[in-house]
């Protein structure tokens, strides 16, 4: 049976890819999925089924930690003070804690678990470093927070700086959509929340900066909020309300121009809480209930709106919730963006698929669909057994341009989707659905934007990188537009070297092929995870299409051999006397072909170790030992990165060494043994 088998029974994602849906615990699933995939899938079923608390999402900052962040750190510190306190323990709680940080030209991950406390250490614990000129590597930092954050994650990403690492926009692009993670950007500094500065002539981030994270954050379905140092906090504590408890989308939408333009929503007897979040200069919108009762932006009060704030260029407004449609009507020459959100149980989870060709099942794309051309969509619905889904559109992001479907219901409250043609333009995935028991609809949107391509890209490889070894695997890519010749760029999150073609040609209708060569240090731990983005685009970048591959790093043991001790110098003073001192000097070395030290330790005596690494070769380690002649011996226990041992003795003058190895080879010497008797034994 195909791994990669998507049938009406069940759905199994390939082994490349970045996907941690809740997805049927089958036997064909948990057989053939990688341990750190099956472990998220254990996480989300529990709480799907109510086995631990707290909300699905993960909390993850993304800080920038140079200079002029100082009061910034400080905000964000508070803010996320609160959350903890008021979410630890209860079903508001995230699922896990993750703290990126950034300058230039550094970017770390300081901190993932699922802890509370030492989350909230590690951001007590931020330091400001590093920020010597205005631009930072924000993108990176985001990049590296995309790859350990969990599928359908938010990212609130803090800076008062432009990108330096513009570079990376598609690939953070194409993170983003693999993941299906919003990402929200809160800015100091900009053009637009400081003006001041901007008279004074001090930097700010300028409107093509500032436009490079609105791309980002309108594909991932996030916000850019623009405020000053001083409205922060404020914003900061608005926004992160979303990660919190069982949040879903109603309605998303911009229009860059701005225009007046009349959006609805629909509100179901399931849900608790709406919120409008808008971003833009000068806008005023006039809201309409279902019963056609309305209320203007300007107005101090009203029978809609709960809770009314503007922060910068966010405006904030709660509603008390009523069940049914909802009218906003938008007023503005500024570009601006619309979000409304609130909390339900009912929701969904959505993948592209292709036909596989075998046993009619489906394979997951992990590429954007083909433009212009027909499509399918896997639909999953979450929260409910009753609720059934009555429709699916794909909506245009800046517009209201929909394709119509042909819906075909599956097992367990999934469904294909079929579609004549998928929108040249980005768009959002929109689904309508009845609750049982009621004449209600319900209605939710993707958090996140989608694109299509017609350039098509599949890549065939192994899911196991060995460290040392050069690891290649082809890749090839089809193009359904007019004959072109592409630029091909290829990046991974631990910056491992690799050689690729930089340009390949290739015909309408036709598919080209190409080869990428990873390199791994021999010293990478075995366990490590490698996210390795392969992106083609056509001249101008008109056409951009992507793939997202995911390996493990497993090291291959081939070094059975103990490390050896040399000893270089010895030096006694000792006459009998314990306030006379005796030091002695080591070289350590694993062999031009072990794995290197691990660590070396005292295991007999009293004195003071000291190790260093000699210049040029990290296999050979100095030591330098002294002691008082009152403790004439000194064992060194030293091992090497694949456990194997050698106890090094020395006593007065004599030296000697004590070889233990690895109880990986005892345990192989045993087994060896064991099976030689039993084949003289059988003779």
């Amino acid at each position: 049976m195909e791994e990669n088998l998507i049938g009406p029974a069940n759905m199994i994602p390939k082994v490349g890819s970045t996907r941690t849906h809740c997805l049927p615990a089958t036997d064909i699933f948990i057989s053939q999925q990688p341990t750190w995939r099956l472990q998220q899938q254990v996480s989300c079923w529990k709480r799907m089924i109510g086995i631990s608390k707290g909300s699905s999402k993960a909390l993850c900052f993304v800080i920038d930690t140079s200079n002029s962040m100082r009061d910034n750190i400080e905000a964000v510190k508070t803010v996320t003070s609160k959350i903890i306190k008021s979410d630890s323990g209860t079903d508001m709680q995230p699922s896990s804690y993750i703290l990126v940080t950034f300058s230039d030209p550094e970017f770390k991950l300081e901190e993932k678990t699922s802890n509370s406390k030492v989350f909230q250490k590690a951001m007590d614990s931020l330091n400001i470093t590093g920020g010597g000129d205005k631009p930072e590597m924000s993108l990176s930092g985001l990049q590296l927070a995309l790859t350990n954050a969990p599928f359908n994650s938010e990212i609130f990403l803090f800076t008062d700086a432009p990108a330096k690492d513009k570079n990376l926009k598609s690939t953070v692009t194409a993170l983003i959509e693999r993941t299906q993670t919003v990402v929200n950007f809160m800015i100091t500094e900009s053009s637009l929340s400081n003006r001041r500065r901007r008279r004074d002539g001090q930097n700010s981030i300028g409107a093509e900066d500032i436009q490079l994270y609105r791309d980002l954050a309108q594909a991932s379905g996030g916000l850019v909020i623009e405020v000053t140092k001083a409205e922060l906090s404020k914003a900061a504590s608005i926004i992160t309300q979303s990660t919190r408890g069982s949040e879903v989308t109603f309605l998303q939408a911009s229009r860059n121009p701005g225009k007046s333009d009349t959006f609805t929503f629909t509100a179901d007897e399931t849900v608790k809480t709406l919120r409008v979040y808008i971003t833009g200069q000068s806008v005023t919108f006039t809201i309409t209930d279902p019963k056609g009762a309305t209320q203007k932006s300007t107005d101090s009060s009203g029978p809609l709106i709960k809770i009314s704030e503007s922060v910068g260029n966010f405006i904030f407004v709660q509603l008390l919730t009523q069940v049914g449609e909802w009218k906003i009507q938008m007023e503005s020459t500024n570009p601006y963006t619309l979000k409304v959100i609130g909390q339900s149980y009912i929701d969904f989870l959505l993948e592209f698929v292709e036909p596989s060709g075998i046993f009619s099942g489906f394979d997951a794309l992990d590429t954007r669909p083909r433009a212009g051309h027909n499509g399918t969509l896997m639909v999953s619905l979450s929260g409910s057994d009753d609720a059934t889904i009555t429709d699916v559109a794909l909506v245009e992001s800046s517009g209201s341009k929909e394709v119509k479907i042909v819906l075909e219901p599956q097992e367990g409250g999934r469904y294909f989707v079929h579609f004549d043609q998928i929108p040249r333009q980005e768009f959002d995935v929109r689904v309508t659905g009845k609750l049982a028991g009621s004449s209600n609809v319900f209605r939710r949107q993707s958090p996140i934007s989608f694109k299509a391509s017609n350039l098509t890209i599949t890549a065939n490889s192994s899911s196991i990188i060995v460290p040392g070894t050069p690891f290649s695997f082809p890749f090839s890519v089809t193009n359904s537009g007019d004959e072109t010749t592409l630029t091909i760029r290829v990046t991974n999150n631990r910056l491992f070297p690799s050689t690729y073609p930089s340009t390949l040609p290739v015909e309408k209708g036709k598919s080209s092929t190409g080869t990428v060569t990873l390199s791994a240090p021999l010293n990478t731990p075995s366990g490590t995870d490698v996210v390795l983005t392969i992106e083609v685009a056509t001249p101008g970048a008109t056409d951009v299409n992507y793939i997202v591959l995911r390996f493990s790093i497993v090291n291959s043991v081939t070094d059975f051999t103990a490390p050896v001790c040399k000893r270089l110098s010895k030096k006694s003073e000792c006459s009998g006397k314990c306030d006379s001192k005796w030091e002695v000097s080591v070289r350590v070395t694993d062999g031009a072909d072990g794995t290197g030290i691990e660590r070396i330790s005292v295991s007999r005596g009293t004195g003071t170790l000291k190790t260093s690494q000699e210049a040029g070769n990290e296999n050979i380690t100095l030591v330098s030992y002294s002691a008082s002649c009152c403790s004439p011996e000194l064992q060194l226990l030293v091992v090497d990165r694949v456990g194997n041992v050698n106890n090094c003795l020395i006593s007065g003058n004599e030296f000697s060494t004590r070889l233990a190895q690895s109880s990986f080879l005892c345990l192989s010497l045993v087994a060896v043994g064991l099976h030689l008797l039993m084949e003289l034994g059988f003779r």
